[in-house]
């Protein structure tokens, strides 16, 4: 055993409301997310319209909230007029952006009433790569306005009478990163950004924007961006983006296991950053962070063995790419990196798991006729999602740290709560691989205490993966004792996540 870990929550001191966009998905025309992953005409379970049934079902108990669409890198490059009109009319295009071929066969009608069945909220990203002003604002008037106009009444020629309503717009993506479609410059950017916000408010003055910050915080031009950007966007957007991805140095287990506070600060400066330029959204509030991208990802496997591959080869339809297999130290860290998300409610606006089927997801399924399944970092995402709400409590907690080389020292158990009138949850995420502790937790006067835990299944260890034979990596129960003093007792096993839910007496 480790140090013992005591934790109090004072219920008084609740801090900002848990947004519920902070637990959003990214669906992107990337590899088999879309094509072989929620569409798949030929799959025993799919609809008339091409959609599997199994895959809405995993979807569902995911439970995300927000959806962004359609990318991502293929964003900066789509032509959006490709993916509506009748289907055996549309165009086959080159995605350069994924060295693949885009069939158009799902585009903005057939993703949208898939996200309403999936219970999404669409957060659609509009082409600032190749294209510009005028095609961000076709795309919104086809999108949102009623009738009477040549692209709304296009719209309900395709079967949509009444307008999408999309309120969540992203302008461009990644649009610093020498990699993109139509990279630019700062100013290039803030410039095209400004002007396509302001046309697009012109046209609907209440859509909500992003704006594309850095791709990731080690980009040389991060804060330097930012601040240009915002310059050229205040008083027009309501958000500004954040990118994060984290892998596991095989070397350096710890500083992975730390990556929550690598996130906390990055979203640190970035909340500095706007309080510096004093840049405000349209209504005079302050500008929201959209962490529309996130989750681990092992990219120097990507970097060095797959994306030779793949951008040396043919242009196949929904490739298999960058279909990682998640483990039991991912699955914690994802948690973790949730735990983060929800202490930062007060700057963070809303966030976006990347991405959400087969492409570096929770969900995948397997090609034909296969099956769907979970891997292990669905889990503290779906309990985090169900159970997450009203205000964030930041809990004290006194405990043994953990040494990393990249973040320093780090609290071994890292933890926040959430008050909702009489329900209270408490999120956990025990950063130790080699030792449990013994826990108390002091919430006051509770009742109706359960808990479960993400951890190393029996036989298994901490590289343990799920398939879709079998998920082993799946949540427990925990067992928690009450005592008389009223603290709550459990172990925390050694690389663990624990939800733990109860109900208010007092």
């Amino acid at each position: 055993m480790t140090t013992p870990t005591r934790i109090t929550v004072d219920r008084t001191a609740v801090g900002a409301e848990v947004p519920r966009r902070l637990f959003g998905s990214f669906v992107e025309h990337m590899g088999r997310c879309v094509y072989d992953g929620i569409h798949s005409p030929g799959h025993p379970s799919a609809d008339a319209a091409g959609f599997r049934a199994d895959v809405l079902e995993l979807v569902r108990e995911l439970g995300a909230t927000v959806v962004r669409y359609p990318g991502g890198n293929f964003v900066s490059g789509y032509r959006w007029e490709d993916g509506v009109g009748p289907r055996e009319e549309r165009p086959v295009r080159l995605d350069a952006a994924w060295h693949s071929t885009e069939t158009n066969q799902v585009g903005l009608h057939e993703f949208a009433d898939w996200a309403d069945a999936a219970g999404f909220e669409v957060m659609e990203a509009v082409n600032l790569g190749t294209r510009g002003v005028a095609e961000a604002a076709d795309l919104l008037e086809y999108a949102n306005h009623p009738s009477g106009t040549a692209l709304s009444d296009r719209r309900r020629a395709n079967g949509r009478d009444e307008p999408f309503g999309i309120r969540l717009w992203c302008l461009g993506n990644e649009m610093d990163g020498p990699w993109q479609i139509g990279h630019k410059t700062a100013d290039e950017y803030g410039r095209l950004a400004a002007e396509t916000a302001r046309m697009m408010r012109f046209i609907d003055p209440h859509v909500e924007l992003v704006a594309a910050g850095s791709s990731n915080h080690e980009m040389p031009t991060f804060g330097d961006w930012e601040r240009t950007v915002l310059r050229h966007t205040a008083g027009l957007i309501d958000h500004i983006s954040v990118h994060a991805y984290y892998e596991e140095d095989p070397s350096d287990p710890a500083s992975f296991l730390a990556s929550g506070a690598a996130l906390d600060r990055y979203i640190a400066d970035v909340v500095d950053i706007i309080d510096e330029t004093g840049a405000t959204t349209p209504d005079g509030g302050t500008i929201g962070i959209s962490v529309d991208e996130w989750n681990v990802w092992n990219q120097t496997r990507w970097n060095e063995v797959d994306k030779p591959r793949v951008f040396t080869g043919d242009w196949p339809v929904a490739p298999h790419l960058i279909e990682d297999d998640y483990t039991v130290t991912d699955a914690v860290v994802v948690g973790s990196l949730l735990i983060t998300l929800i202490r930062r409610s007060d700057r963070v606006s809303m966030a976006n798991l990347a991405q959400l089927v087969n492409v570096i997801a929770p969900i995948r399924t397997e090609p034909g006729g296969g099956a769907a399944w979970r891997q292990s970092t669905f889990h503290p995402f779906a309990l985090t999602a169900k159970a997450a709400s009203g205000r964030v409590v930041v809990p004290r907690v006194e405990g043994a740290t953990i040494d990393t080389p990249r973040h320093g020292a780090v609290d071994a158990v890292d933890t926040v709560a959430t008050v909702d009138g009489d329900a209270v949850s408490v999120f956990l995420a025990h950063r130790d691989l080699d030792a449990a502790t013994e826990v108390e937790l002091d919430l006051g006067a509770v009742k109706n205490v359960e808990a479960v835990v993400v951890t190393i299944p029996e036989g298994g260890d901490r590289h343990t993966t799920n398939s879709a034979d079998a998920e082993p990596v799946a949540p427990a129960p925990l067992a928690v004792e009450t005592g008389a003093d009223g603290i709550l007792r459990f172990t925390l096993p050694a690389l663990a996540w624990v939800r733990l839910t109860a109900r208010l007496t007092a």
